[in-house]
C-alpha cells in the first residue's frame, strides 16, 4: 500500500497494537535462551574455564551442561509455543505473515529487497513484519527445529534411560552423532549471523520510519498513519 498523495487527515499518526503478549514473550525467551545456549555450547565444545584441583570438587563442565540443558528446554518450549500460536493467532503473529500467500505481501518482496540494498529510500509500508523479513523468519524457524532435533539426539546419548532416549533414533537422519554435532554447530553460527542482520534491519527500519519499530517488541505498539492502520484493519 502506498501513502503517497494521501490527504493530511489520512496521514494522521495513531498508535496501533501490533504484537501480542505471546509474540513478545516467546521472542525474548528464544533470544535469551539462544544467548545462553551459544555461550555454554562454546564452553562444551571448546572448554576455556579451568580450576585447580580434582574435577569432582568443582563440577565446572557439569554445571555448564546443566545450564545448557535447562536453556534448551526453555528454547524448545518457546519455539513450540510460538509455532502453535502461528496457527491460533489471527493477528500479526499468524503464519500468513510469514508465508507470502497474499498478493499484497508478495508485491512487497522486491521493494523491501531494494530498501535493504539502499536502492529504495523508504521501506514497503506494512503494520507487522515486512514480507521479506517474515519470509526469512520462516526459514529461521526451520533452523530452530534443526537445533532442537539434533540437540535432543545428542542429549539422548548421554541419558539413555531418560524420557528422551527415543531421540537417539533421530541421529541417523543427520549421519550419526558426529554429523548431528556438526550440523548443530553450523546451525548455531547461522542463527548468530541472523541475529546480527535482524538487529541491523530492525534499527535501519526504525530509524527510517520513526514509528517505534524497535520499541514495539517491548510495548507491542507502533505509531503509524491512520490510512495504513485502517487498511490493515480492513484487510483482516
Amino acid at each position: 500500500m502506498n501513502t503517497a498523495g494521501a490527504s493530511p487527515e489520512n496521514l494522521e499518526i495513531v498508535r496501533v497494537r501490533v504484537w501480542d503478549l505471546v509474540v513478545r514473550s516467546t521472542h525474548w525467551l528464544i533470544a535469551l535462551s539462544i544467548l545462553v545456549l551459544s555461550v555454554t555450547g562454546f564452553e562444551i565444545g571448546h572448554p576455556i574455564l579451568s580450576v585447580p584441583g580434582p574435577a569432582g570438587q568443582h563440577f565446572v563442565m557439569g554445571t555448564v551442561r546443566v545450564v545448557h540443558s535447562y536453556a534448551a528446554i526453555v528454547f524448545t518450549l518457546a519455539v513450540l509455543s510460538r509455532i502453535t500460536w502461528m496457527f491460533v493467532s489471527k493477528g500479526h503473529g499468524s503464519w500468513r505473515e510469514y508465508i507470502p500467500v497474499d498478493r499484497e505481501r508478495r508485491a512487497g518482496l522486491l521493494p523491501m529487497l531494494a530498501f535493504y540494498l539502499f536502492a529504495r529510500r523508504n521501506p514497503y509500508p506494512v503494520v507487522g513484519h515486512n514480507p521479506l523479513a517474515a519470509a526469512a523468519y520462516s526459514l529461521v524457524f526451520l533452523l530452530y527445529v534443526v537445533m532442537i532435533v539434533t540437540g535432543l539426539g545428542m542429549y539422548a546419548i548421554d541419558a539413555p534411560g531418560s524420557s528422551v532416549a527415543w531421540a537417539q533414533g533421530l541421529l541417523p537422519l543427520f549421519g550419526g552423532a558426529t554429523g548431528a554435532r556438526w550440523i548443530h554447530h553450523v546451525t548455531m553460527w547461522l542463527l548468530l549471523g541472523f541475529f546480527i542482520h535482524h538487529l541491523y534491519s530492525a534499527i535501519l527500519t526504525s530509524v527510517v520510519e520513526r514509528n517505534g519499530t524497535m520499541e514495539s517488541i517491548f510495548t507491542g505498539s507502533k505509531w503509524l498513519s491512520r490510512k495504513l492502520a485502517d487498511h490493515d484493519k480492513d484487510s483482516r
